[in-house]
């Protein structure tokens, strides 16, 4: 995942300067976020997969609690990027969900950084990373 985020990054125009820490699990994303911070990173990405049992889900949502936590501490974005083991039947799909997400959440990151207009444009739209768009609601206001 940190090579893909890495490698989309650097297809950027902008020069990101790109510091990685890896953690020994997902729920210790949130150490490791505001470890950066205080390393003097702006933004951070939290790249983790999670498992198919239960607990695994547990673990996740304890996880994106440490993740909210740090976020209201520091006042900087963490963009959680978790890709669950059974989004997907088999490996091959598994690759490339662990692929195209970390891609379009790297392009989340750089636009929070340099071009927040995009993310304004972006609103409201049904953008997911990974799986095809839902689209916006199509439904009229009285």
């Amino acid at each position: 995942m940190a090579s893909a985020a890495i490698d989309e990054l650097r297809k950027r125009p902008r020069r990101v300067a790109i510091e990685r820490y890896t953690v020994p699990g997902i729920k210790d994303l949130g150490a490791g976020s505001k470890i950066l911070f205080d390393r003097g990173s702006d933004l951070v990405l939290a790249l983790g997969m999670v498992g198919r049992q239960p607990v695994d889900k547990d673990c996740a949502l304890a996880a994106d609690f440490g993740l909210q936590m740090v976020q209201a501490v520091t006042g900087k974005h963490i963009l959680g990027v978790m890709v669950h083991e059974d989004e997907v039947a088999d490996e091959e799909k598994l690759a490339w969900l662990f692929d195209r997400r970390t891609r379009e959440h790297a392009a989340n990151a750089y636009d929070l950084l340099f071009h927040p207009d995009a993310m304004r444009r972006r609103a409201g739209t049904g953008q997911r990373e990974g799986f095809a768009d839902a689209g916006p609601l199509k439904v009229k206001l009285r």
